[in-house]
């Protein structure tokens, strides 16, 4: 199996400076080629100078250095980016806008040198390294970096979200890779049927949780009481879900089920900041399932609008990782009160 390290990130719990020094070391590690795709970059003079210093610098010693941004937002949950495109345009490499109407491109990953990929549930912003919940994952694997470079050849040559995600899942150094839209309602499934298949353990770290088979198992799960099912949410994006479901009707059939997965196991619940223009950023953003030894990790919250967004996802069967990042949703579950809905 490929190497892989896990960094997690706690509100509160680290410095920025911390993790822009990590990805800038990823970043200089590079001597051929970097294929970014990040949704929301936008870093103070202090943070950039680390970040964008490193890419600049990797520009100016020959590495092809591609980079591909989401531009435009219409949608509450989850709040609009603030990366600023004249900033990034004005980069000294080549640079690709991606229309994020009506679906994002939500991805968070670095491909390095065709052979390393840093990927996870973080975006380039302050407030991502020092107030949100996140994981970092970073993989040595040829295999699974040629996925991901799949992937974003997808995007850099379409400038689509809809036409992206259209890799291949078999197993690849002893994981999988998933990719949204294209693969994002087997991604479900097989996410569902992770859990569904659970002797011991599930647990969950997402946002909010509104994908129809997952949610559906989550509920079965929680009512046979038969496994140790508990698992974070931001309280403050499930209350703002609920409504949207409410108003628009066709959803509202999911309320019932989405009760009983927060009422019957030990759920916490994130109060964080509604989005305001200007407002701090400190929303439970990790995006992790445990299923026994089985992890699901990367930027794909567990939602229907997250099958079409584009996204990634890593799928593994390691028990180390496993128990570290079950430990690591136990610890922020432990910080905030039982979800009140």
């Amino acid at each position: 199996m490929a190497r892989v390290e896990a960094r997690t990130l706690t509100d509160g719990g680290q410095p920025a400076e911390q993790t822009a020094n990590a990805l800038a070391e990823f970043v200089a590690a590079a001597k051929r080629t970097l294929e970014i795709a990040v949704y929301d970059f936008q870093l103070p003079p202090e943070l950039d100078e680390i970040v964008c210093g490193a890419l600049v610098a990797a520009q100016k010693r020959g590495v092809a250095v591609r980079l591909a941004y989401n531009l435009d937002h219409a949608k509450v949950v989850p709040p609009p980016p603030a990366t600023d495109p004249g900033e990034v345009e004005a980069m000294p490499f080549p640079t690709a806008a991606i229309p994020g109407v009506p679906d994002l491109m939500h991805h968070k990953y670095v491909v390095r040198d065709a052979a390393a990929v840093w990927t996870g549930s973080t975006n380039w912003t302050a407030d991502s390294w020092t107030r949100e919940e996140n994981v970092v994952i970073v993989v040595d694997s040829p295999d699974i970096a040629g996925r991901y470079r799949d992937d974003f050849e997808q995007l850099w040559t379409t400038r689509s979200v809809a036409r992206s995600g259209k890799v291949d899942t078999a197993p690849a150094d002893g994981m999988r890779a998933w990719f949204c839209p294209g693969r994002g309602e087997k991604l479900a499934h097989r996410i569902a049927k992770a859990i569904g298949a659970a002797r011991r353990r599930v647990r969950i770290a997402s946002p909010v949780i509104s994908s129809g088979p997952i949610l559906g198992t989550l509920a079965q799960t929680a009512s046979d009481a038969k496994v140790d099912l508990a698992g974070i949410v931001d309280s403050t994006q499930v209350a703002e879900v609920l409504e949207q479901w409410h108003e628009n009707g066709n959803a509202d059939w999911k309320g019932p089920l989405l009760r009983t997965v927060l009422g019957r196991a030990p759920f916490s619940g994130k109060r964080s900041t509604p989005y305001a223009p200007g407002s701090v950023h400190d929303y439970m953003h990790a995006k992790v399932t445990v299923a026994d030894d089985t992890v699901f990790v990367g930027s794909f919250n567990l939602s229907h609008s997250g099958e079409l967004n584009a996204e990634n996802v890593l799928e593994l069967e390691d028990p180390e990782l496993a128990d570290r990042l079950a430990a690591f949703i136990d610890e922020v579950r432990a910080r905030y009160p039982d979800v009140d809905l």
